[in-house]
Formats: C-alpha cells, structure tokens, sequence
C-alpha cells in the first residue's frame, strides 16, 4: 500500500476495532466485526508505518478473544512473578538465552529476564489448575520462541502473558505436550501437503532420504518464528491468529517452493534447507491462500484440526 492507502485502510480498523470494544455489543456483533476484521486481514494485511504502531496488540487480543488485562489480572500475573523460580527454571534457562539471539530489533525491546518471568508465571499458572484441563501444561522446547513475538508486539508484559497463554492452552495445545504430538503431526501433514502441491520437489526430497521431521521442525515448532527477519513474521502471524495456525504448515512448503529450483539442483539439499532464506510474508501468503484453497477436503481438515484435535470453523 501508499502511505495515504494505509492510513486510509488504518481508519476502516479503527471503526471495525471500535464496534468490537463497544460496550454493549452483542454476540452477533462480535462475530460479525471477527468476520471483517479476518477478512481485511487477508485481503490486506495489517496497515505499515510508525502512526499504526498500536494496532498489531489490539487486533490480535480481538483474534485470540483476550479481554482487557484489568487490577485483577495484573495482581495475579504479579502473584506467579513473585513465586520465583518454578519446578522447571532449569529447563527454561536453558532456552530463554538462545531466543531470537541474532536479531538486534528483539533484543532491544524483549530482554532474557522477562522473557523467564513470563514462562515461569505460565508454569505456575498451571500448576494451579490441577487436573481441571483437558491437557496439562508446563514448559517445553520452543515455548520461548513461541512467547517472543507477544512480549516484543504487546506494550505490557501483562498482557503478553495473556494472549500467550490463551495462544498456547487454545490454539496449539497438542504442540506443547511432552511428546509434542502437534509438532509431529504436522510434520507428516507437511509431507503430504509438498505431495500435492509439488510433488516433483516431494519426490527428490525423499529421493535423497529427507522429510520435513529433518528439516522442517523448526519453522513447525515455532511457527516460522525461528526465520527472520522478525517484521515478516509477525505479518504471517497477523494471518495465522485470523484463520489458524494450522496454515503455518502450508506457510513452510510455501518457502520450500520458493527454492525449489535450488533444492532440485542441488546434490545435497540440506545444506540449503538448513536456513531458509528471510522470510517474505507477502509472497507466502500469497502461496498459503492458493494452497488452502486448492487442497482435498479431507486433507485440509487432517491439517485444521493438528494443533489441537479439534476442526476450526474457517476455511
């Protein structure tokens, strides 16, 4: 977009935000302003430039279903700080140091300290809750990466504490589990879905013994969050928060169709696929839309519902 185009597009957010936090808004309001806020999204992406810097936090409280963070919550994010260390502080030290470690952007903002508090307060958090979830929940490898896009986006450590737990515990609770079931799961579903849609670059892959388990865990574990730049991540995370993480799959055979004529002319192509090149959020999206919609049915579905066993409404 222009500059004039994006304040102009800036302004449609704004009115669709403000019936969205209107205070005596009905369900059917809510659902309606969710459907042109999903579809401005896709159709244009987030407004760019330093006069829409606070709009990324609110759209995506609005996706995740996040509530204001009022006195309440703040004391009680407060109260799990304040406990100290957790059962796990180990294992979460062992990560936190490693976050987005190379992007000096990050680094500014998002420091290792909060970083650990918010993974700490998650862990008690849910420590709290006994059996009462269907699934239990403590720290596992990429939670830190997965919190580094909401302590760098949100203004408050507060409400990046929300929306990541909210995320994890609702959006991709079977990544996080032990065995990291959604992980491995999504890893064969990306196999199948480079079938379909390259089959020629699926075929030399496995001709050359390489799956996406080998060199796709990454980008699946943390969303593509491992792959800078971080600007053009947090544009595929605009997308995945609107219709679905399970579209990060097809965000990760997008960037290997990208180099496909690499990957086929190389005689070792995990040398390449070690790194992908930065991420460009607007060739895959483009790529992701074509894909969704041209997948099977049942294949698509198998994909929907990885993250969490269960079939998200939109397609």
């Amino acid at each position: 977009m222009t500059r004039a185009e994006d304040i102009d597009q800036g302004k449609v957010y704004d009115k669709l935000l403000g019936r969205l936090s209107a205070r005596y808004r009905t369900p059917e309001d809510t659902e309606d302003g969710l459907k042109r806020l999903r579809r401005d999204v896709f159709k244009y992406g987030l407004p760019q430039g330093d006069l829409r810097e606070p709009l990324r936090p609110w759209i995506w409280k609005v996706f995740l279903r996040v509530d204001p963070v009022d006195k309440a919550y703040k004391n009680e994010y407060c109260g799990y700080v304040q406990r100290g260390p957790s059962p796990v502080s180990s294992k979460i030290k062992n990560d936190t140091f490693r976050t987005l470690a190379t992007d000096s952007q990050f680094k500014d903002r998002v420091t290792e300290d909060m970083i650990i508090r918010l993974l700490e307060a998650f862990v008690w958090k849910n420590s709290d809750t006994g059996g009462d979830q269907a699934m239990p929940f403590s720290y596992v490898q990429g939670m830190n990466v997965l919190a580094a896009p909401f302590l760098y986006v949100m203004p408050s450590q507060i409400e990046a504490f929300a929306c990541f737990a909210i995320f994890i515990e609702r959006h991709c609770p079977l990544y996080v589990q032990p065995t990291m079931t959604g992980v491995h799961r999504g890893l064969a579903l990306l196999d199948r879905c480079l079938e379909y849609a390259d089959a020629e670059l699926y075929f030399d892959l496995r001709s050359k013994n390489l799956t996406a388990e080998l060199y796709a865990f990454p980008s699946v574990l943390t969303l593509c969050a491992c792959t800078p730049p971080l600007n053009q991540v947090l544009k595929l995370w605009d997308f995945l928060l609107a219709y679905g993480v399970h579209l990060n799959i097809l965000a990760v055979v997008a960037q290997a169709h990208m180099i496909r004529e690499d990957l086929l002319a190389s005689p070792s192509p995990m040398k390449i696929l070690r790194q992908f090149p930065p991420f460009d959020a607007a060739t895959v999206i483009t790529i992701v839309k074509a894909m969704a919609v041209a997948l099977p049915a049942d294949l698509y579905q198998e994909l929907a519902c990885h993250p969490t066993g269960q079939i998200p409404p939109l397609r």
